[in-house]
This record gives C-alpha cells, sequence and structure tokens, in this order.
C-alpha cells in the first residue's frame, strides 16, 4: 500500500529531484533538524514550514496537505472567540486557545495558522498590561517633560501613572483586543489572512 504520509510525500519528492536534505533546509529556510525530523515521521510540519518546503521543491503546497485533517472553518472560528476569556482573566486568553490548540492540533486544517499568532497577540498583550503601570506609563510621561522642556514648559508629572489614567488606558486595551479578536473571527470566517498588532513572535513556526 501507498505510504501517503507527510514523511513519505518529502522523502520521495526530494529524492526524485536529487536535493540533499542540507540544500532543501537551505533553500526553504528551515534547520536542517526540522527536515529531518519530518521525513523520519517524529515531527509535523506548520503550514508556513509546508509552504517553504513546497516553494524550494517548486510544488504545490497542496501536495503535503495531511489527509486525515478535516476543514472545520466553525471550530477556527470558536478557538479565535474562545480568547476572549481574557475578559474574565487575562491568562485565560492565553490558556483556552492554546488547550485547545493541543487537543486538536493533528484533526483540523489550518489551525496552526490561527492559533500561533493568536496566541502570540494574547502573551504580547497581557506583557504589555502588567507593563504598563510600572514602566510604559512613567516613560511616556518622562518623554512628554523632555518634549515639553524643548519649549520652555516645565511640567513635574509622577513618577507613576495615576490611577484613573491607567484604569482608562486598560479599559481602551481591553477594547483593543476584543475587538482585534472579533476583527479576525470575521476573517477567518471569509477565508482570509488573519492580522494581529503587536504581537511578539514568542512561538515560533517550526
Amino acid at each position: 500500500m501507498e505510504d501517503n504520509s507527510i514523511s513519505a510525500k518529502l522523502k520521495g519528492l526530494r529524492s526524485s529531484k536529487g536535493i540533499s536534505q542540507e540544500l532543501l533546509a537551505e533553500e526553504a529556510g528551515v534547520s536542517l533538524r526540522t527536515v529531518q525530523r519530518i521525513e523520519s515521521g517524529t515531527s509535523k510540519p506548520s503550514g508556513s514550514t509546508c509552504q517553504r518546503l513546497a516553494e524550494a521543491l517548486g510544488i504545490s503546497p497542496d501536495v503535503f496537505i495531511d489527509p486525515n485533517l478535516i476543514e472545520n472553518t466553525d471550530f477556527l472560528k470558536k478557538m479565535s472567540l474562545s480568547a476572549l476569556s481574557f475578559i474574565l482573566f487575562p491568562l485565560l486568553g492565553i490558556l483556552v486557545p492554546s488547550v485547545l490548540w493541543v487537543l486538536y492540533k493533528d484533526k483540523v486544517k489550518g489551525i496552526d495558522e490561527v492559533a500561533r499568532p493568536l496566541i502570540n497577540f494574547q502573551i504580547t498583550w497581557t506583557l504589555l498590561c502588567v507593563l504598563f503601570p510600572f514602566l510604559i506609563m512613567p516613560l511616556l510621561y518622562a518623554m512628554l517633560e523632555i518634549a515639553l522642556g524643548v519649549f520652555g514648559v516645565y511640567v513635574d508629572f509622577p513618577f507613576t501613572s495615576r490611577p484613573f489614567e491607567a484604569k482608562l488606558v486598560w479599559f481602551l486595551m481591553y477594547v483593543y483586543n476584543a475587538t482585534v479578536i472579533v476583527i479576525n473571527t470575521f476573517r477567518i470566517h471569509d477565508n482570509k489572512a488573519i492580522k494581529y498588532f503587536p504581537t511578539v513572535e514568542f512561538i515560533r513556526a517550526k
């Protein structure tokens, strides 16, 4: 029986084109270890990695689609909306999508492309919420004092953010987070690329 797994497809295509693992890794912009793990079947590549490998081999990325994965846009939308749990507690916006990702990563097509940027955004947002009153706000005050001083206006802002100002900015950050989640859920529904800003890539594609 023909082996239709991603590892077998990659190994067969690479061999048929006479390309070494080292050269394929270099052309695709991934590590040699990544190629070796995929071909040995110990690691399943993300969508972005499949795209890079396909481009390096000069084939369509559809060749690497796992036949066991199913298209389930409704699930992907629910995963996106699950991040709204941050409203109850910030860390839930990271934990809930992460749990869904782990449970369904080998079952739903396109889940990596939804989960990874979503979780990276939630981690970034949570860190900004924590740092805001202790670092970001005092820094903004200091920059404003310097800017006003250039024009001969001297104002002594407090070293730490005041409660009202901090609560107002936190409220706006919560509104922004919820808005970004809803917008990207609609983008998933319309089969468009999702966009999150600001985002630090804590979780990288394999």
